[in-house]
């Protein structure tokens, strides 16, 4: 074998062990791999803002030293620290929170938005993260058995806030029975407190604040489920799946851990209803 052809031969050989190196460095990202600096795409990098209405106690509100606080407020703080980011909590009216998030003020709102297919129009949803269960209380006293039939008679008068869909959800549910509304939550309450009616259909948590302020005056009457659980996501701007994906998979590693069911009880002051499943 020439000269000549010793040197060809080691110059391929050579040139073989480069593009092996080079396709190796290619398939595990190699050392010049760098990791994406703001994977989801926060308006700010560095930090997630977050829109929110602070005027539901106890799923959020400002507390007595003007502080963000409630069930929200937890969770959007857990989130923050999983994600290694500044959190930046924004507080306007309601009606404010999807055109905000659609003009990139903010990049999500926590306010248990329901997910319709008209707000699915301009925003993009994660997994529930807050239910809304809708129970029937009694007073402690009441010894009615707890099933619809035994509350579905025409001696029973039960109250729910009028134009609610508690409302009805009582004539729906019980429509042998007295419906009351009344345009006030308290009063609703009251009626059943006081006697003049048998029972109330509401949100479970606002049983909770009610029994805190009324001597826990009232029970939930034990039905092996909910009347009815509608559940709040977390809304992000349209298209961005990075973000929506990442606030499912923190809800169900809450979820699955038992953290969200004792974050629930130590901020709403009942227990977590039933959640969807997580796969």
């Amino acid at each position: 074998m020439s000269s000549k052809t010793t040197r060809l031969g080691r110059t391929l050989l050579a040139l073989g062990v480069i593009c092996a190196a080079a396709v190796a460095a290619i398939g595990t990202g190699g050392a010049e791999a760098k990791p994406v600096a703001n994977p989801y795409h926060l308006n700010k990098e560095g930090t997630l803002t977050v829109g929110m209405t602070l005027q539901f106690k106890p799923q959020m509100y400002l507390n007595a030293k003007g502080q963000p606080a409630g069930y929200d407020v937890v969770l959007v703080r857990a989130l923050a620290k999983r994600m290694g980011v500044k959190l930046d909590i924004k507080n306007l009216d309601f009606n404010g929170l999807i055109p905000g998030l659609v003009s990139k003020k903010f990049d999500m709102v926590s306010v248990g938005l329901s997910n319709t297919p008209e707000r699915r129009k301009a925003v993009s949803f994660s997994r529930p993260y807050v239910p809304y269960a809708q129970i029937l209380a009694a007073k402690r006293s009441d010894s009615t058995a707890a099933t619809t039939a035994a509350w579905n008679t025409s001696d029973k008068s039960i109250t729910s806030l009028q134009g609610s869909t508690a409302e009805q959800l009582v004539k729906r549910t019980f429509p042998n029975a007295e419906s009351k509304s009344f345009p006030d939550q308290n009063a609703a309450f009251l009626e059943v407190a006081t006697g003049r009616a048998d029972g109330i259909v509401v949100e479970n948590y606002l049983l909770a604040q009610f029994n805190k302020s009324n001597g826990n005056s009232l029970k939930q009457v034990a039905f092996k489920k909910p009347l009815h659980v509608e559940y709040g996501s977390y809304a992000v701007q349209k298209g961005n799946t990075a973000l929506a994906n990442y606030l499912s998979k923190f809800i169900c590693s809450q979820q699955t851990s038992g953290q969200l069911a004792k974050t629930y009880k130590a901020t709403i002051g009942a227990p977590l209803p039933p959640m969807p499943a997580c796969r």
